[in-house]
């Protein structure tokens, strides 16, 4: 197999038609067929599926797409590194950062350092689920990952941890403010706004109530940041989250924020990393950024970008 029939075999399932990933590539169709025909041949698979809205890969072809990712990256790195040999650190990086967590505010003082001592090195900065970004780390098309996680281990994944967060709720200013921190069982009967159950913060909250023989009393399930904020400042419940995700929405209307307690709850930040494909030089030398702002914020340093917990 050649890098380039490679190349062509992920455009097609990444677009999912012959004739698109063509235009893409900017070859004839016939010609992307030929490339494709000798591809099965090579490999002695049917690799796609033919259907009335384009193609599809078959089992085998889905093997050959991850792994054909990761070679074409790996390909990729080893070019951008070798050249960074030469020139100077330079190419790009893609960083994950979990919304609603401590790595949301971390975008800014990543771009700063990296702009001012290596701007030859592009970033790519994701903001999205936990469970997406550990996924495109997972199959080479991401470089890392700021996320909760690292209690359980993954195949094809390692964590290295970053700090925790403590869990609070945070309640509008309609209902009334208690003077310390909250215990668990005083929210017994609290109508709750949390995120689905398969989030890492979700299932923290339910390990707690489960300790004390209670279920949350969960009257909707959002994901969205926004609507959260809305709903807390509309007055129609209350929420938990991770400290700095709740500095935010307290800010963002009349509301309130107190830590739980009984248990204390800590959300563990963690660097999620493929425990297979190594880092870039690049990629690497941000790695040690991030590391270097984690302990710039533990030491209080980095001033209201990061707030301390």
């Amino acid at each position: 197999m050649n890098l380039r029939r490679l190349q062509y075999f992920v455009k097609i399932v990444d677009t999912g038609s012959l004739t698109r990933a063509a235009n893409v590539l900017h070859i004839a169709q016939p010609a992307l067929s030929q490339q494709l025909a000798t591809l099965e041949s090579e490999a002695r698979q049917t690799l796609l599926t033919r259907t009335k809205r384009g193609v599809v890969p078959t089992e085998a072809g889905r093997v050959l797409y991850r792994h054909a990712q990761i070679i074409l990256r790996q390909c990729d790195q080893a070019r951008v590194d070798m050249r960074a040999a030469v020139q100077g650190l330079s190419g790009a990086v893609s960083v994950g950062l979990a919304p609603g967590t401590a790595a949301a505010g971390f975008a800014l003082p990543l771009l700063r350092t990296v702009r001012a001592r290596h701007p030859g090195i592009v970033l790519y900065l994701n903001e999205t689920y936990g469970s997406t970004l550990s996924e495109l780390v997972m199959n080479g098309r991401m470089d890392f990952a700021m996320l909760y996680g690292g209690k359980a281990s993954v195949h094809g994944l390692s964590f290295e941890p970053l700090l925790k967060e403590r869990l609070c709720v945070v309640a509008p200013d309609s209902m009334p403010a208690p003077a310390g921190d909250v215990p668990v069982p005083e929210l017994a009967e609290v109508d709750l706004f949390l995120a689905r159950p398969y989030n890492v913060v979700r299932r923290m909250v339910d390990e707690a109530f489960a300790a004390h023989g209670m279920t949350p009393r969960v009257v909707a399930e959002i994901e969205s940041d926004s609507t959260l904020k809305q709903v807390i400042a509309e007055g129609l419940g209350a929420t938990i989250l991770p400290e700095s995700m709740a500095r935010q929405v307290v800010a963002s209307c009349a509301a309130w924020q107190r830590r739980l307690v009984k248990p204390v709850i800590e959300a563990p930040l963690a660097l999620c990393l493929s425990d297979h494909l190594p880092l870039s030089e690049p990629a690497q030398t941000v790695k040690l950024i991030v590391q270097e702002l984690i302990e710039a914020r533990a030491q209080g340093a980095m001033g209201e970008a990061w707030p301390a917990p």
